[in-house]
């Protein structure tokens, strides 16, 4: 097999650091409690569902991808959470600690060399780890980026 660690490390960066965006860590830092459930005008989502949209895809994609028993929540109202507030703080801290530990298993599931990159699973569609890491950083890209919006919005982002 040829040597994918270059690929590998670029995966594991696209998921985790920020480069060309922000990222994960720094989007949702310090953003205090009454701005989290807040929809600004023009803006279709409060911080709150961003997050816990960001968790709940993330989530599906790395069950998706070990575990051939996974189902997937129904679409769009088993991603999206339906009120813009969470129910309390607490909440809040469990979805970043969810998204962190998630992020940290598809990391890891990427950094295995044993995981095969390339050989579509056999309970998918064609879905390769490849395709699902990229998915899944493309995905976070495109949501944080909305997140750091609402945050301009609410004028509770520090451009830096």
């Amino acid at each position: 097999m040829s040597d994918d660690k270059p690929l590998r490390d670029h995966l594991l960066a696209l998921l985790h650091e920020g480069h060309a965006h922000a990222d994960f860590d720094t989007t949702v830092a310090d953003l205090a409690p009454e701005h989290r459930g807040i929809r600004p005008k023009g803006a279709p989502h409060s911080a709150w569902q961003l997050l816990e949209h960001l968790r709940l895809a993330q989530s599906d994609i790395l069950e998706f991808s070990r575990d051939p028993k996974h189902v997937s929540p129904k679409w769009p109202e088993g991603y999206w959470p339906q009120d813009p507030a969470p129910p309390n703080e607490k909440a809040w801290d469990e979805s970043l600690a969810a998204f962190r530990r998630d992020n940290q298993a598809l990391r890891d599931l990427v950094a295995d060399p044993k995981s095969d990159l390339y050989t579509p699973f056999p309970w998918g569609k064609g879905q390769t780890l490849l395709r699902e890491a990229l998915l899944a950083a493309d995905h976070n890209s495109y949501h944080l980026g909305q997140l750091v919006l609402v945050r301009r919005l609410l004028g509770a982002w520090k451009e830096g």
